[in-house]
């Protein structure tokens, strides 16, 4: 099997010759840039020219050739997605004496520590907190979604990739966060739980306005490149360490009609079948059948050290209706801490509870953050190429 019939068979719900691998597919599979740059030096390999996928995160673009000798079996097409397009507005990365900073295209600002600091984390002020008006939201200076910028040389690069390549593609890029995140980045968590509660209507208007941008990127991306992608990467963190950030029942009333929305567009305006990939890390046990029933194909990090995620019943529960993408290796403990022992024998349990009938792609739990050593990610991918095949 080649890697585009390994990830589609996988997402079919059947077992290819091995499991899938993804590392650095999308920009919450990726490697951040302090273990990069480690990884390069361990190899031996240049540092020039590093890419992000997303300055927030500092997720870097991983080099083809360590992809290459990994044995990934995914490309990504989403070079920029966070914070945004260059020529709707100047990125400057700013010097504020003990941090830098950058606004991003929705208005909020991010700084990152200069000693010490790994990544960037929002700092000013909501840009739609407090008393908001539903005019005032709807006149807000929103992004463009259809800026051309969004996705320039998206499609050659694609082409490139199907017609000289056997990879699985992916393409994310529409407008950074997810539906329900964005609205507690722009109206301030606090005042967004208040409206759910106290000023729906406010809380709806926000979010139908979000959904409506990122149907019209995705509308047009996929009408310029959409025969070329195999699967569209969301994202709506639902999900803490202990419980969803959002109980059931909400979501069900303000959040699912809206992902329904979304992701039924999504495979609407494209031209042939596309997968849906939502990435939320966290205690999501609860709200999976929702997302299975709006249209949600892969669930991503599925961070089974949260409450409820037991690797055994999720896939005894939902692996015939969903695809755990994710799952592979504890990025909080066992990759960053633990002994090459303990590395080999999660990513083989992992592998056995997750991967028999499909339905699996492997992938570290969250990107690679900077506390991991090169040697702990080359005991994870020794250990991934041991114990994959079926």
């Amino acid at each position: 099997m080649n890697s585009r019939e390994r990830i589609i068979a996988a997402l079919d719900h059947k077992e290819p010759d091995r499991v899938p691998l993804d590392i650095g597919g999308t920009d919450v599979t990726g490697i951040t840039l302090g273990a990069y740059k480690r990884l390069l030096r361990y190899q031996r390999k240049s540092q020039k020219d590093i890419k992000f996928l997303d300055m927030a995160q500092q997720v870097v673009e991983i080099d083809e050739q360590i992809l290459g000798e990994f044995g990934v079996d995914t490309r990504g097409v989403l070079i920029g997605v966070f914070p945004g397009p260059s020529s709707s507005w100047q990125l400057k990365i700013r010097d504020e004496n003990n941090h830098t900073s950058f606004v991003d295209e929705w208005g909020i600002k991010w700084v990152m520590p200069k000693k010490y600091g790994k990544y960037y984390d929002m700092s000013s002020h909501p840009p739609l907190s407090g008393e908001k008006t539903l005019e005032e939201i709807e006149n807000y200076s929103w992004p463009d979604p259809k800026n051309n910028q969004r996705i320039k040389g998206f499609k050659d690069k694609l082409c490139q990739l199907r017609n000289n390549t056997s990879y699985g593609l992916l393409h994310g890029g529409a407008l950074g966060g997810g539906t329900f995140e964005l609205a507690l980045w722009l109206r301030g968590f606090e005042d967004f739980y208040c409206d759910l509660t106290a000023n729906p209507g406010r809380a709806c208007a926000l979010l139908d306005k979000i959904v409506d941008l990122k149907i019209q990127y995705w509308e047009k991306a996929l009408e310029k490149f959409g025969k070329y992608v195999d699967i569209a990467v969301e994202w709506d963190d639902l999900g803490a360490q202990e419980t969803s950030l959002i109980s059931p029942q909400m979501y069900k009333k303000y959040i699912k009609p809206r992902h329904r929305k979304l992701f039924s567009a999504i495979k609407k305006a494209s031209p042939k079948r596309i997968y849906i990939f939502l990435h939320s890390d966290g205690c999501i046990y609860d709200l999976i059948p929702d997302l299975i029933e709006v249209g949600v194909d892969i669930i991503n990090p599925v961070q089974v050290g949260a409450k409820k995620m037991d690797p055994e019943v999720l896939k005894r529960k939902f692996g015939k209706n969903i695809v755990f993408w994710g799952g592979g290796i504890n990025t909080q403990k066992t990759l960053p801490y633990g002994t090459k022992q303990q590395i080999m024998d999660e990513v083989k349990r992992r592998i056995e509870e997750f991967a028999p009938g499909g339905g699996f792609v492997f992938s570290a739990i969250h990107n690679i953050q900077p506390d991991v050593s090169p040697e702990n990610i080359m005991t994870m991918v020794e250990a991934f190429h041991r114990y994959a095949y079926y």
